[in-house]
């Protein structure tokens, strides 16, 4: 299925998880030679931990990776057995699209579309280190010693960097289970002498679902009304499945807290910070004492697949003990487990050290993206490797990278976190971390982003056309809405709770009132019952926020200015007079690339912003330095 037909690239992408795949796509695409170098071509496309897209935050990034044509949303649609929309009673900004997906058929489909993608080779290998042209990369070496030269590398290593699994007094090196770790490139990295440190997750047991008693254990049915992670995506492609729930109880408290000193973690084996909203069960036990039970999901890894996923026991306590607790919950009295969980502790390096466009600052042309980055979790990664491929490429050729800014799209947000903050702990995205999520929908993510990608070049001319049929139907009905002038009689008449004070008002402004509908206004224009479900459920909400929406484009356009406002590389900070030694120091260690992101260092201050400004606008490199 795969093969090789030249060893002259512009991208070479290492790794061929969500990061690896969706930055290999996104080179290829714009007309860079690419190939992608994975350990197991079977693993492509791999779920390792949870069979789920998506979610609150995170199903606003795969809307977005959807939007600049990747392949994240096609996939978990053509996988998805239990669709979910999380937050559903909550305002739309904040609702956040999820799928249950299968783990073979997402694979499956996430493969065929790399066999697929033009300009894409792939090579079954791992790398073990890289080839210099002084502090320029151009080429990677693989485990046999072949060198393959490239103009830009993209490292999406995952958690392979010298990854160590741990299951109680157990230590196994491996990336994730069954797969080998990457020592040998894990240490050349850390010899360039780039920020590295180490972080830590975990797994939980995998489950034979034909030994659970699902009569015993609550059930939680897929949407009837299922929201896709795909604009491409137009129908359920496969059956539909209900998960079940339990819980844990005082009983399986107690053996986790009588066995604390042999779980990995408690026991002082793992140095790494886990993630702290995803903590193992163990975390829950001790943080939360108070508590006498722990909600866990049991999800069905894939339609004839007997192994079962359960959600919320992620554990590295021994195999043995982690039988005994599982089984004292309910409907889990005999159950078998099929793949003890584990914790995993691997490298990552400072995210401070790269660039907006995700290029290592101190390296030219390689590229970090995933989980080497500081994050955690599939779509923060292959979001990460959208950016990082696209930029490879334009690095390839020789053009100037594409930013994503924060005041236009949640994976702006992240990037902007990642490389201003850094991190302290695995990084997830979340809606609260977005200043303008009235405006960072997942429902417009394609309105936000999908003219740029166009312009791009990473749409396909069907994407783009679908996408351009969707806004000539949004257009067009939001034309006839604003050509509606509805009398507060004719609103009694048809019998909407309109107050009587003789205004007219638009059908925008008719949608803006508690309780009144898109399918209210059809009968004072028939005609908008053509209008698709989609377009009506966006009408109604930019009607909803009318009001919120104009004053956070304001407040978004001042930001932009920030993000536009470059500060030049030569700027030398401890020469600037006027600021302190403290922020010197900060400034020289992370170089903000815009007024943006100086903005966001702890500790700046307005007249420190106003001394850098003047320095930048003046231009004169002998007072800086």
């Amino acid at each position: 299925m795969f093969h090789v037909k030249h060893s002259g690239f512009d991208v070479l992408v290492v790794g061929g998880g969500h990061a690896g795949v969706e930055a290999a796509r996104a080179a290829a695409q714009i007309g860079a030679r690419t190939v992608l170098i994975t350990h197991r071509l079977d693993r492509i496309g791999e779920m390792s931990c949870n069979p789920a897209i998506g979610g609150i935050g995170k199903g606003h990034l795969v809307r977005e990776i959807d939007a600049l044509g990747g392949w994240m949303g096609v996939a978990a649609d053509f996988a998805a057995i239990q669709y979910r929309l999380l937050n559903r009673k909550k305002g739309p900004a904040v609702q956040g699209p999820r799928t249950q997906a299968d783990r073979a058929l997402y694979r499956q489909a996430m493969q065929r579309l790399v066999s697929d993608c033009a300009g894409l080779e792939v090579i079954e290998s791992g790398v073990r280190g890289f080839v210099w042209e002084g502090s320029a990369i151009c080429g990677v070496i693989l485990d046999d010693g072949v060198q393959l030269a490239g103009r830009s590398v993209v490292l999406t290593a995952g958690t392979f960097l010298n990854g160590v699994i741990h299951i109680g007094e157990k230590r196994i090196p491996g990336g994730r289970a069954g797969d080998p770790a990457s020592v040998a490139l894990g240490d050349e990295l850390s010899a360039l002498g780039l920020p590295v440190g180490r972080l830590k997750t975990g797994t939980p047991a995998r489950l034979d679902g034909r030994t659970i008693n699902w009569d015993a254990v609550g059930k939680q049915d897929a949407d009837d009304d299922p929201v896709y992670l795909s604009q491409r995506t137009t129908s359920v492609q496969q059956r539909q499945i209900a998960c079940g729930i339990t819980e844990t109880n005082e009983a399986t408290h107690e053996i986790i807290d009588r066995n604390l000193m042999n779980s990995a973690l408690h026991a002082g084996h793992i140095s790494g910070k886990g993630p702290r909203y995803c903590p193992s069960i163990e975390d829950k036990v001790v943080r939360f004492s108070e508590k006498s039970s722990h909600q866990v999901f049991l999800e069905p890894e894939g339609l004839v697949d007997h192994s079962v996923y359960p959600n919320g026991i992620s554990t590295s306590l021994p195999e043995e003990i982690q039988s005994a607790f599982i089984r004292t919950m309910r409907g889990l009295e005999q159950v078998e487990i099929l793949r003890p969980g584990y914790a995993i502790e691997y490298d990552y390096f400072d995210p401070r050290a790269l660039t907006a466009s995700l290029e290592v600052k101190e390296f030219d042309g390689l590229f970090f993206a995933g989980q080497i980055n500081g994050t955690t979790g599939y779509e923060e990664a292959a979001a990460q490797g959208l950016v990082a491929g696209l930029n490879a490429a334009l690095k390839a050729f020789g053009r100037e990278p594409n930013l994503f800014r924060r005041s236009e799209s949640y994976i702006g947000v992240m990037i902007d976190d990642l490389v201003t903050l850094g991190v302290t702990e695995p990084y997830r995205m979340f809606t609260s971390r977005a200043e303008f999520r009235l405006l960072l929908r997942a429902d417009n993510a394609d309105q936000r982003l999908s003219p740029l990608a166009h312009q791009l070049g990473l749409l396909s001319e069907d994407v783009w056309r679908g996408f351009s049929s969707k806004m000539n139907e949004l257009n067009l009905a939001k034309e006839k809405l604003e050509a509606l002038s509805v009398t507060s009689a004719q609103a009694r008449r048809a019998g909407l709770d309109v107050s009587q004070d003789g205004s007219r008002r638009s059908g925008l402004e008719m949608l803006s009132l508690p309780g009144v509908t898109f399918g209210d206004l059809i009968s004072f224009d028939t005609s908008l019952s053509n209008v698709s479900a989609d377009v009506r459920q966006q009408l109604s909400t930019e009607a909803l926020y009318g009001p919120y929406l104009d004053r956070q484009r304001r407040d978004a356009a001042i930001l932009a200015q920030d993000e536009g406002f470059s500060l030049p590389t030569w700027m030398n900070y401890g020469a600037i007079p006027g600021l302190s030694a403290e922020l010197s120091e900060k400034l020289a260690a992370l170089r903000p690339e815009t007024l943006s992101q100086a903005r966001r260092i702890e500790g700046i201050t307005p007249t420190a912003l106003s001394l850098i400004m003047a320095v930048a606008l003046r231009g004169e490199k002998r007072a800086a330095g």
